[in-house]
């Protein structure tokens, strides 16, 4: 079964570092660019915000690396929707490269906000119907075992 959504790329000349692989701000921009395309497909595209006068914001972020990317190789990157409230998106992203090996996690809490108010507020109810339907399509799938991590050194 397919997540609900996946967003398609590929690392660019300018993406690649000093050692030859795509550099970790790059990966946040590839992840960036796919939770744009994320809102978009939940229903808030460019005439929606405008209409609503509304817009989503990014709360945190947590990034995983596993491997390393290359100029010209290709990525797609699944969304799986964790958890939603009345004006909170808890997404997970996985990138995959060409091979479908996992590459690079991001999890990020995503905010809706009243531009007016300049503050968070309950998503539109078409937006909010949509992102009920793609929850209970995602809460099938396993959770994501890098979801919810903490950074730390273990001890032994």
């Amino acid at each position: 079964m397919e997540q609900s959504f996946s967003y398609q790329g590929t690392v660019l000349h300018e993406w690649v570092d000093y050692n030859g692989h795509m550099n970790d701000a790059e990966y946040n921009k590839a992840f960036s660019q796919a939770t744009d395309a994320f809102i978009d497909h939940i229903g808030l595209d460019e005439r929606t915000r405008e209409v609503y006068d509304y817009t989503v914001y990014t709360l945190e972020t947590h990034i995983c690396y596993m491997q390393e990317m290359h100029e010209g190789d290709t990525f797609t990157i699944k969304g799986q929707i964790l958890d939603v409230d009345a004006k909170r998106i808890h997404l997970f992203l996985t990138m995959f490269n060409e091979q479908g090996e996992t590459v690079a996690t991001l999890e990020e809490m995503l905010m809706g906000i009243d531009r007016k108010e300049g503050r968070g507020a309950a998503f539109p109810g078409e937006v909010a119907d949509k992102l009920a339907v793609m929850l209970e399509t995602d809460e099938q799938h396993e959770r994501p075992k890098q979801a919810g991590r903490t950074i730390g050194i273990r001890k032994k």
